[in-house]
């Protein structure tokens, strides 16, 4: 049997000097990655506390209920989608992914989405007219049509005024100016936008002029989205006789109008870029075409050629080698850069943190030291009383010890009788005749004899 101090044998030496060894890196990773993998993306409801906007556009806050607390962060490119900015005490609900900061080790969620506590009844009625209409097969991937090939007109049913439009004309002008654009106006949100944005999309679809149908509109919170959660938005989407994409919201932003188009985008630039194939991949694809008949023609000088240029791709010249060891060199000095900076700032954040934290728990000593300084006053006030009253009363008693003192008396001319013995004579009947007395008088005393005694005369 081997105790803890004996030297471990040659097989159990092997397996230890073969464990693997993490870095703390490594191991941080490792968590961040199972954290991630082990909680999706869910909704979590909290109170909002120590917000702070970073200047780099991140948002950094911690999420508490009445019992525990959990730190976050909402990155620029999400929190300028926020649509407001929470504030301390704010009750919001997120949407986020459990992950770790791997710098610190610290556990937090990164944030996706946030919106106002109180919109979660609408989601729940988003909920079950979700599942009504997927019941009712409106939601099937075999009833949706596939995106023609080739587009030659694209409709469009959204707000004149909505930026989302300037978006997608912009898309479709850059990929394809040679597609048609029908627009269907209709308002976006507000009272009976929903019932407008349908009208529209049966417009589009009775007058049959355009290839592609597209439903858009830019982000926004649930409110702002509602109308295309409207089954009458929806049932106009599943009746539409051409295909329709649905490019409402951002990428985290789902409607009923989504799950009911032919094609769901995640934004409305991206909406246009599925409508439409790309002027430039056609003028490819024939400039191949082109390529591929000269190459049947001259498949022998191809070969040729083929072999020269994979011969010069791989002869690299010494300028050109410089040039990218330049660029790498460049690239690791910017790599190195942001690394030695980005633990300063996390420095400084965790340093103002703390900073504000101890600002709170300062205790505030002036309101102590008056009191100190009150009870002294008060100490001292008292001490000097009592002395006073100690003295009046030591005074008195001295006095009345003086009027008691026995030396007194003997200095108004009386004096003090005892026998041999010392003890002090009161009567004449403790007198004997001719006996030795001691008479103490104020200024001494004398030895005296008696020659008679005398009793007390009535």
């Amino acid at each position: 049997m081997q105790t803890f101090f004996d030297p471990p044998s040659s097989g159990a030496d092997a397996a230890f000097s073969s464990a693997p060894v993490l870095t703390v890196t490594a191991l941080n990773q490792q968590v961040a990655r199972l954290l991630e993998r082990s909680f999706p993306l869910t909704w979590i409801g909290g109170e909002i506390s120590n917000f702070t906007k970073a200047s780099s556009g991140h948002w950094y806050f911690t999420l508490k209920d009445d019992a525990a607390q959990v730190r976050a962060v909402m990155f620029r490119g999400r929190a300028q989608y926020a649509g407001f900015i929470p504030r301390e005490g704010d009750k919001v609900e997120v949407r986020a992914l459990v992950t770790l900061y791997g710098a610190r080790g610290d556990y937090q969620i990164n944030v996706e989405a946030i919106r106002r506590a109180g919109v979660g009844a609408l989601f729940e009625a988003f909920l079950r007219l979700k599942e009504r209409l997927g019941a009712q097969g409106w939601f099937d991937q075999d009833r949706k049509r596939g995106l023609p090939l080739f587009t030659r007109n694209v409709g469009i049913v959204t707000s004149l005024q909505a930026a989302a439009l300037r978006d997608v004309l912009a898309a479709l002008r850059r990929r394809a100016p040679h597609v048609g654009i029908v627009l269907y106006p209709a308002p976006v949100q507000g009272q009976g936008a929903a019932e407008r944005i349908a009208g529209a999309i049966d417009m589009a679809s009775a007058r049959a002029e355009v290839d592609v149908l597209l439903v858009c509109r830019g982000g926004g919170s649930i409110e702002d989205l509602w109308s295309f959660n409207e089954e009458v938005v929806a049932r106009a989407i599943v009746s539409c006789s051409m295909p329709v994409i649905s490019g409402v919201g951002h990428e985290t932003d789902f409607t009923i109008a989504d799950f009911s188009a032919d094609v769901r985008a995640a934004t409305p630039t991206a909406a246009a870029e599925l409508a439409v194939t790309p002027r430039a991949d056609w003028i490819s694809s024939l400039k191949a075409d082109v390529i591929d008949v000269r190459r049947a023609m001259q498949r022998t000088l191809s070969d040729a050629n083929q072999s020269l240029d994979n011969l010069s791709r791989r002869l690299q010249s010494p300028s050109a080698r410089i040039g990218g060891q330049r660029l790498q060199l460049k690239s690791l000095a910017t790599a190195l850069g942001h690394a030695a900076r980005a633990p300063l700032g996390e420095q400084r954040y965790e340093l103002a943190q703390l900073q504000s934290r101890w600002q709170r728990q300062r205790p505030d000593v002036r309101a102590w030291r008056q009191e100190i300084v009150s009870q002294q006053r008060h100490l001292a006030s008292s001490l000097s009383n009592q002395l006073r009253a100690r003295r009046h009363a030591l005074g008195a008693l001295a006095s009345q010890l003086e009027l008691l003192n026995p030396q007194r008396t003997l200095e108004r001319g009386y004096a003090i009788v005892s026998d041999s013995a010392g003890h002090v004579l009161r009567s004449p009947g403790q007198i004997k005749p001719h006996a030795k007395l001691t008479v103490r008088l104020a200024e001494g005393s004398a030895e005296v004899g008696v020659a008679s005694v005398q009793g007390q005369i009535s």
